[in-house]
């Protein structure tokens, strides 16, 4: 498991099944249960993606990026705790969620940043908070660093950019076990290595597993896993950071074993305005393990910097 998650820089929830490479129509993804209320489909590019927008909508917005193999609603208990006093905005990546699969398979690093761009000039977003988790905290600092004056400010939980097992600016090649590890995998599997995200895994409920589960089943999710994988990289990100002047604040579970929490000391060296602070007894996704802590942090955070 260690190796896998280095590998693919830490981002292994799990994949059930995938079968078509190409996006569900708007009917099957307002047809899933998981579509509520507060969601909406725009086109970014040819792709609908699926989005939630709650809150207040002149309160000052914070937009939530998931991490590989993830959804928005990883953001479910930090974003019911925020949104009466933010306007937040969450969407599922190309190639995850509801969103599904994008038929031209732009899942590298600088497709992602260019789609949550267009996604918020889409929604026409002034300056929002951007919140990301692993993946989506590698988009969130590389989004900050192609606008840097149109991100306030920046929240980075478990984010990715630094080489892990010698992942470079070269993608690695995935392995065949590894294919059907993230297209077939079992129930059992799947919990484990969603389990292992946890610095104590015994909070992991049942629902939330299956959320897991059925998210990652939807239909070409997982093509678009190993698509990505394929196409994953990690140069060296020191001098880009270095040109991310946006207020940052840097969590990392001591726990984390997906991606090694000594990354945060060098995110917050190298970053001018950037602070780190370390989740005593947490995993890689603290927004589920701890929603209440992760919310009280980001709100202290934004407020600080009022």
């Amino acid at each position: 498991m260690r190796v896998l998650s280095a590998l693919f820089f830490g981002f292994a929830l799990l994949v059930l099944a995938a079968c078509s490479g190409e996006p569900a129509d708007d009917f099957m993804v307002k047809d899933s249960p998981y579509f509520n209320a507060s969601d909406a489909l725009i086109t970014i590019d040819g792709l609908p993606i699926r989005y939630r927008d709650e809150g207040a909508k002149g309160a000052p917005t914070i937009v939530m990026i998931h991490g590989f193999t993830s959804s928005l609603e990883t953001w479910d208990g930090v974003a019911d705790i925020l949104k009466g006093d933010y306007r937040i905005i969450r969407l599922d990546l190309p190639g995850h969620g509801l969103t599904g699969p994008d038929a031209q398979a732009r899942y590298s690093n600088a497709d992602t940043v260019r789609f949550v761009s267009d996604f918020l000039d889409a929604l026409d977003i002034q300056n929002p908070t951007l919140v990301g988790n692993s993946l989506g905290g590698l988009v969130a600092w590389r989004l900050a660093q192609s606008r840097p004056d149109g991100v306030a400010k920046l929240v980075l939980i478990s984010p990715g950019g630094f080489s892990i097992n010698g992942v470079t600016e070269t993608p690695v090649a995935v392995p065949l076990m590894v294919k059907l590890y993230l297209t077939k995998a079992p129930e059992a599997g799947v919990r484990q290595a969603t389990a292992a995200l946890y610095g104590d895994p015994s909070k992991l409920s049942e629902t939330r597993l299956r959320t897991i589960m059925d998210m990652m089943e939807r239909p070409g999710n997982g093509d678009a896993f190993v698509t990505r994988a394929e196409t994953f990289t990690l140069p060296d990100p020191n001098h880009d950071l270095k040109t991310v002047a946006t207020p940052t604040l840097i969590l990392w579970g001591d726990k984390d074993i997906m991606v090694p929490p000594a990354h945060g000391e060098k995110f917050a060296a190298t970053m001018p305005n950037a602070a780190l602070t370390p989740l005593d007894g947490m995993g890689h996704v603290p927004q589920e393990e701890a929603p209440e802590l992760t919310a009280n942090l980001i709100h202290q955070f934004i407020q600080q910097q009022e």
